[in-house]
């Protein structure tokens, strides 16, 4: 999608991580992430297809502060993947923390990806895990669907959405991000790194919205 163009049969919207804990006054809340949930809609009206991610931890998962001895929240420790940022813990299995913000409507969702439940690894893609080689079944299930074009959206931009929309470009898929309808965290200037990273990789970052 751009701002020319019309979402038709081969585009998906894919709006990632739009939940409780990382909205304000959620345990990992991403500033102001709770603003971009009208722009969601709005732009959800626009698609066919749309699917969401659901960032779906145990309790205890390898990634919490909470599950490391001496070690403070967004502390980076190393691990047989590499570098992990350790978080508070968020978005645990069927806390009100885990669920997706209030404030969505988007009726016409046709898959839920969840991501993150596997305990000794973190998922910021909704490709792939954090090793970089274990796959959601996302792409395949695009794929199959025969999608062409991928629209992302949502939280945070400098992680999830970030890894996600590089995933889908590496699986071929023609992807843009809606900026507008995302928000970061910008931790040590990830925000601008992930969107350098993502200028240089060919995909689009649509500023505004059409309507």
């Amino acid at each position: 999608m751009n701002a020319t163009q019309s979402p038709g049969e081969r585009d998906v919207l894919l709006v990632v991580d739009v939940q409780n804990d990382f909205c304000p006054g959620g345990a990992l809340a991403v500033p102001n992430g709770n603003q971009i949930v009208p722009v969601i809609n709005r732009l959800a009206r626009c698609f066919p297809h749309v699917v969401m991610t659901q960032d779906w931890h145990p309790r205890r998962h390898r990634s919490f502060a909470s599950a490391h001895p001496d070690r403070q929240a967004f502390e980076t420790v190393e691990v047989e993947y590499g570098a992990q940022t350790l978080w508070p813990d968020h978005c645990v299995q069927g806390t009100e923390g885990a669920a997706f913000h209030p404030g969505l409507d988007i009726p016409q969702v046709e898959l839920i990806v969840r991501k993150g439940y596997r305990p000794g690894i973190d998922s910021y893609s909704a490709f792939r895990e954090n090793d970089r080689k274990t796959p959601t079944g996302l792409a395949g299930y695009l794929r199959e669907r025969q999608f062409e074009r991928v629209t992302l959206c949502g939280l945070a931009l400098d992680y999830c959405v970030f890894f996600s929309a590089i995933d889908a470009h590496e699986a071929g898929f023609e992807v843009t991000v809606a900026i507008e309808a995302c928000r970061g965290i910008d931790l040590d200037g990830s925000q601008g790194r992930a969107l350098a990273a993502m200028r240089e990789a060919g995909i689009s970052l649509l500023e505004s919205i059409p309507g």
